[in-house]
């Protein structure tokens, strides 16, 4: 069954192997990193799921780039007492083949949060706002969205439940987060929209 409201593709570049994650309902999952170049030269490296089977099943004779389609997923870890939400993408399928780049996203859900509205040093538009996107068994995913320009000035007005739909790419970013044992280097991950819309009420 194909998930309308959560889907990504990415083509890239294996960046470390596969390494074991962990283990749930004797099903084993591995984790690995994918190198994705943007349009600029920026690299955009991109954590990547996937059950043993999927990783199986893929063919290395195909060529030299991995092409991932499935869902970003997020999980709330608990590190040192603090609670630190973790991005990531949950693959459906991994095949071997040369081509260019891709790093295609399409989300839809509630805001759960009100958009908070800005404008850069030079005066550019941003607007960040996190969206619910449900999944099976009442469960969510929440996912980080930065928008830009005319779009980040369209969603700023809207409300928490707000339904909204996003198309974008998953995009990396480090910077550094101050803890009581000094500066320490993070990555954050987020979706940077190129299209979002309010979703008609059903």
């Amino acid at each position: 069954m194909e998930h309308t409201n959560n889907r990504i593709t990415l083509r890239g570049s294996l960046q470390t192997l596969p390494e074991f994650s962990h283990e749930n309902h004797n099903r084993r999952f591995f984790r690995f990193l994918l190198e994705v170049p943007r349009l600029s030269g920026a690299l955009d490296i991109l954590p990547v799921i996937a059950e043993e089977s999927v990783l199986a099943q893929l063919d290395p004779c195909g060529g030299e780039m991995l092409t991932v389609t499935g869902q970003i997923r997020s999980h709330n870890l608990r590190v040192e007492g603090a609670r630190r939400l973790q991005i990531f993408v949950f693959a459906a399928s991994i095949t071997a083949e040369d081509g260019d780049p891709i790093n295609e996203v399409v989300l839809e859900g509630p805001l759960c949060k009100e958009p908070i509205y800005r404008r850069t040093p030079l005066g550019r538009e941003i607007c960040d706002v996190m969206l619910a996107v449900p999944r099976a068994f009442h469960r969510a995913d929440y996912l980080p969205c930065i928008l830009w320009g005319r779009v980040a000035q369209d969603i700023s007005a809207c409300h928490t439940s707000d339904v909204i739909r996003i198309q974008g790419r998953l995009q990396s970013r480090i910077y550094n987060k101050l803890t009581p044992e000094g500066s320490e280097q993070r990555t954050a991950y987020e979706i940077s929209a190129l299209t979002a819309q309010i979703s008609p009420e059903e």
